[in-house]
């Protein structure tokens, strides 16, 4: 697949990484793990940012059309789907659900095709609807609806961070139609006072996800905390979660650096104003890439293994988003990195 405009043409290594996940796109517009895969709706609108900012514009809004058909009648997408139909109908996650948001507005940055803005604002207007619904009176929004037993009353503060970017995608696309959602402007400001001031309210009926690295740089990269305090907040455990040399751990306690967790750190630093933080990350990740243009999901650091023995696609993605964060390839590249000044 041709890059209708591409913005990678100086980055022959981020080439190869495009195109990479181009290549593992299903004819039907899905974009799979790797090969064999499943395919879940977060990961998957992931990978269409990945494409987006290299120019395969027509593969980005082609995995818009797979969304787009298999949205259910309230709004919502199953956990996972195949190439035989869905493959894990136990649940729809309410910040996979709400992600679809932030991918178009994506798309729209870069490429300015108010066409397909239009064409697919009514599957965005649908899936926040059903994420809204989920939202309790505290503001904080349920990490998920179980097909049998309906809403699990229980929320993530990286699930919700990075559905507070998705309203922020949201309400941009609404006001650049020209359609009136008060209602999720107010959503979205009870769920960013929830993250900030109630930690009461996550992690209610399991262990804390404290010692995971997404707790504590999603809130920045979701633009839930900003400015200074999104500085002390990556600083304040910065040596907890970043090995130097290899990147950001998954978790605190475990000798295992993600390629993903760590491009995300990269835009959080950006955003956090921290560029040489985010430099010093993105290059230690370096060796992580294949020479196919891939990326392996982790590296344990005190075996000096990689594992597991995958190259997701979302992986890719991320490089691809942080790099153009860090290089400002697209105009798309400020989305993880500053909140819309129309809110």
């Amino acid at each position: 697949m041709a890059a209708e405009h591409s913005a990678l043409s100086g980055f022959p290594q981020l080439h190869a990484t495009a195109d990479y996940i181009a290549k593992l796109q299903r004819p039907n517009g899905a974009i799979p793990w790797f090969d064999g895969g499943i395919t879940d709706p977060w990961d998957h609108i992931e990978a269409l940012m990945g494409l987006t900012v290299h120019g395969h514009w027509s593969g980005a809004v082609a995995g818009l059309q797979w969304l787009a058909e298999r949205q259910r009648s309230d709004g919502a997408w199953y956990a996972a789907y195949n190439d035989q139909g869905v493959a894990d109908d136990s649940r729809a996650e309410t910040n996979f659900v709400a992600y679809v948001a932030t991918g178009l507005w994506h798309y729209f940055l870069i490429t300015g095709q108010r066409d397909v803005l239009q064409k697919f604002w009514p599957m965005v207007d649908r899936a926040m609807a059903f994420v809204l619904r989920q939202q309790a009176d505290g503001g904080q929004i349920y990490w998920a609806v179980d097909t049998h037993q309906g809403a699990n009353k229980d929320a993530l503060i990286t699930g919700c961070s990075s559905i507070y970017k998705s309203l922020e995608c949201a309400l941009n696309i609404a006001t650049e139609l020209h359609e009136e959602r008060d209602a999720w402007r107010s959503a979205r400001q009870r769920l960013g006072n929830a993250i900030r001031n109630h930690p009461e309210l996550f992690d209610r009926t399991w262990a804390s996800k404290a010692r995971y690295s997404m707790d504590w740089f999603y809130p920045v990269l979701g633009g839930v905390v900003t400015q200074d305090v999104a500085r002390q907040r990556l600083l304040k455990r910065w040596d907890t979660f970043v090995k130097r040399g290899f990147g950001c751990r998954c978790v605190a306690d475990q000798p295992w650096v993600t390629v993903a967790e760590s491009c995300e750190l990269v835009m959080a630093c950006v955003a956090a104003d921290l560029p040489n933080h985010a430099r010093q990350v993105f290059d230690d990740i370096a060796q992580h890439q294949l020479a196919d243009g891939s990326w392996w999901t982790g590296y344990v650091f005190n075996e000096g293994v990689y594992w597991p023995d995958e190259r997701p696609t979302w992986t890719a993605a991320a490089v691809l988003l942080a790099a153009d964060a860090l290089h400002d390839l697209t105009p798309g590249s400020r989305l993880f990195t500053s909140v819309s000044n129309t809110l």
